[in-house]
């Protein structure tokens, strides 16, 4: 049996559906978005969530406009991490498109759905102050072992990630971005390593 949902949400309603192994179906979740009225609906199949680029997804984002709600299944569908989630719909907030997940019964288009954007922005800066704590305190204490340290890195702890609030929440190109802080993709791609963030 289709569940059927009802949801209230202005202009177009564009679907995404993700699965993490091939051998997993996207059918339970194109039905609900389906009965639901997105259109278009974009998919990632057998594409973990752990994966830097998800065609899909990448599509989709290119092809969303302001006044659009993105509707997923579930919230995990959509981010791959919560620090990604949290960039995504920081994203969404900014270029004036709504979001909706059915399990979760989240709807940015009501009072308080609204209330999402504002906690998961807060959760996304939060995410950002810890990783900078932790990799300040990291190195204070290799260099109290006496831990020979090398050459200090090109970027440091907040550049790499307002460079990464950039990519993840702006929509900025990473070629873009490397360039405004005079390094290559490639070095930026390290650093996000470094930092244990997801590229």
């Amino acid at each position: 049996m289709t569940i059927r949902p009802h949801i209230e949400c202005p202009g177009r309603r564009i679907g995404y559906a993700r699965v993490s192994t091939t051998d997993q179906k996207l059918r339970m979740q194109l039905d609900v978005l389906k009965a639901v009225n997105c259109h278009p609906i974009f998919t990632d199949h057998g594409v973990s969530g752990a994966k830097s680029s998800r065609p899909g997804l990448d599509r989709m984002l290119k092809a969303l406009k302001p006044g659009d709600t993105v509707v997923v299944f579930k919230l995990d569908r959509l981010g791959r991490s919560v620090l990604h989630l949290s960039d995504l719909l920081v994203r969404f907030q900014q270029e004036g498109i709504h979001f909706c997940s059915i399990s979760e019964a989240i709807n940015t288009t009501t009072p308080g759905g609204k209330l999402v954007y504002h906690m998961f922005s807060a959760f996304a800066e939060f995410q950002r102050d810890i990783i900078i704590e932790n990799t300040i305190a990291g190195m204070e204490a290799a260099r109290r072992r006496g831990k020979h340290i090398g050459r200090p890195y090109r970027l440091c702890p907040r550049k790499v990630l307002g460079a990464h609030a950039a990519i993840h929440q702006r929509g900025q190109k990473t070629a873009d971005v490397a360039r405004r802080y005079g390094v290559s993709r490639m070095t930026l791609s390290r650093a996000f390593r470094r930092l244990e963030l997801v590229s």
